[in-house]
């Protein structure tokens, strides 16, 4: 069987997997892993905030907040891109601010409003009611932190 090219005037959509894993999967993660473990990567980002040489590892780390405690990806800008009648819909990373304006941010501010929010963060989620406001807070960490979008 040979395989025809498309018709003029039809289009291919080729959708990618969103890169998260099912809620169900994501749930019992925060159970029994993401909440202990969140907590834990809190604790390392906050100390090597404290020395200038562990600066890019405390951010790294604090923009993993939302997967180390819920296996949410970071990865959330929707794309697609047509080319030559085949539509391309995948996941991608949000275009960012200007370096120098985030790096005057976190030296400014966003070093200690990170303590202060990820405390927050974690007290929410060790409380039932606030959960949901806890998952909220931990997909907002990279905007306190650096103006992360």
């Amino acid at each position: 069987m040979s395989q025809q090219p498309p018709s003029q005037g039809s289009n291919i959509v080729v959708m990618s997997n969103s890169p998260e894993p099912n809620i169900l999967l994501r749930v019992v993660w925060f159970v029994f892993v993401g909440w202990w473990l969140s907590f834990w990567a809190i604790v390392l980002a906050t100390v090597l905030q404290l020395t200038i040489i562990g600066i890019p590892g405390a951010i790294w780390v604090i923009n993993r907040i939302p997967q180390i405690m819920t296996l949410k990806s970071s990865r959330r800008l929707q794309v697609s891109n047509n080319d030559s009648g085949v539509t391309v819909i995948g996941y991608s990373d949000r275009e960012q601010r200007r370096w120098w304006v985030r790096a005057i941010y976190y030296v400014l501010v966003g070093w200690w409003a990170t303590f202060v929010w990820l405390l927050l963060l974690w007290i929410a989620g060790i409380l039932i009611i606030t959960l949901p406001i806890s998952f909220w807070m931990a997909g907002q960490t990279g905007k306190v932190q650096t103006l992360r979008r």
